[in-house]
């Protein structure tokens, strides 16, 4: 009897996204040779395109290039869904897949999620049961949605189960399944973390904190945007501040007039030479939820320029902490975590590094 072809397509869209399926697509790749085996298509929805994510990006990360790219960017969060499930709705047609993989809390997640459904595609949601408890946040609408819709719910940490549990997944009418396999993130830092580089033309002292501001929450807020400048300006006397900033951030600082004269701005850097800050920094600072994730699997207490998070288990366990925008509080926790002297890095939150196996091993059950 010849091998069981199991046929996935795996939907990305955001530069992190590819990043946590890096790691589920090597081991499909891995799983090649098995009895089962499995056939992965990965569609680009290119809701964030640049050049960076040309073909270097894909043999530098080890993902595999995908095979249809939607180009479906820079248009309203519905336009923007609406175009990618026709589009994406015509390809699984076209390839009939056994699987839809969606990853997180993107448009193209939900999109890719809209479209299996009406064709009675089995999804898998990667990052399942999340929750900020922010409607207002469109990621959230978009998590909750692709719950909803999955077969199977692939959950990074207890926090996320229980958040399904409340929410009756039990009684859910499409028998949706739960599993507890851990963080893919885990899996692709460990993975990375050899190839790491220090990015270049770039003075770095011994003593660096690591900060990112890309959430339009803040990005587009001038007085929150002004807080945390201020903020950074106060605790740059005593540290210094690497930012990665956006052109667009840039631009939106320069017409506001704000002052960044004491922060040491920098072009953005990919995912290696970020690694490689994450892995020598002494702290991190960010708005971005990956990041928060990150600075605790390479052992950085995070302090997190937003309103809530998403890892309340990081804050739980005092790795994390969420401070809004309001500059005494971002100023205060960089003190408190000078004084720190607990070590919250020993729990293991985020699984053991496998969680892509099981991932697979589930799909091909």
């Amino acid at each position: 009897m010849g091998a069981v072809m199991n046929k996935i397509v795996t939907i990305l869209g955001a530069r992190p996204q590819f990043i946590k399926a890096g790691a589920v697509s090597r081991e499909i790749i891995n799983n090649k040779d098995t009895s089962n085996n499995l056939n992965e298509i990965i569609i680009h929805t290119g809701q964030h395109y640049d050049e960076k994510m040309s073909d270097i990006f894909f043999s530098e990360m080890h993902i595999p290039k995908p095979k249809y790219f939607l180009d479906i960017n820079n248009k309203s969060h519905g336009a923007m869904t609406g175009q990618m499930i026709e589009r994406i709705e015509n390809v699984l047609i076209k390839e009939s897949p056994d699987w839809v993989l969606v990853y997180g809390d993107t448009n193209s997640t939900l999109a890719g999620a809209i479209a299996a459904s009406k064709l009675n595609i089995k999804i898998a949601h990667i990052e399942a049961g999340l929750r900020s408890f922010n409607m207002k946040m469109p990621e959230e609408i978009n998590r909750i949605l692709t719950d909803r819709l999955s077969s199977i719910l692939f959950c990074p940490t207890q926090t996320a189960i229980n958040n399904l549990e409340k929410e009756g997944v039990s009684s859910w009418n499409n028998y949706t399944k739960t599993l507890l396999c851990g963080d893919v993130m885990l899996d692709s830092s460990n993975f990375y973390k050899k190839y790491a580089q220090k990015p270049l033309n770039i003075e770095l002292q011994n003593n660096f904190l690591l900060c990112t501001i890309h959430r339009a929450e803040n990005t587009d807020n001038l007085d929150r945007l002004m807080n945390i400048f201020t903020g950074l300006n106060e605790i740059s006397k005593k540290i210094q501040i690497v930012l990665p900033l956006h052109p667009r951030t840039k631009k939106i600082i320069k017409n506001m007039d704000i002052d960044t004269d004491k922060v040491h701005i920098i072009d953005p850097v990919g995912y290696l030479n970020m690694i490689w800050l994450l892995d020598n920094c002494s702290l991190v600072m960010t708005d971005s939820g990956g990041l928060q994730k990150e600075a605790y699997f390479f052992k950085k207490k995070c302090i997190t320029l937003r309103d809530e998070t998403e890892w309340i288990e990081l804050v739980d366990i005092g790795a994390n902490k969420v401070v809004g925008t309001n500059k005494k509080n971002i100023v205060n926790a960089y003190h408190d975590s000078l004084e720190a002297t607990d070590s919250p890095f020993e729990t293991k939150l985020y699984g053991d590094g496998q969680a892509s196996k099981k991932i697979i091993t589930e799909l091909l059950d």
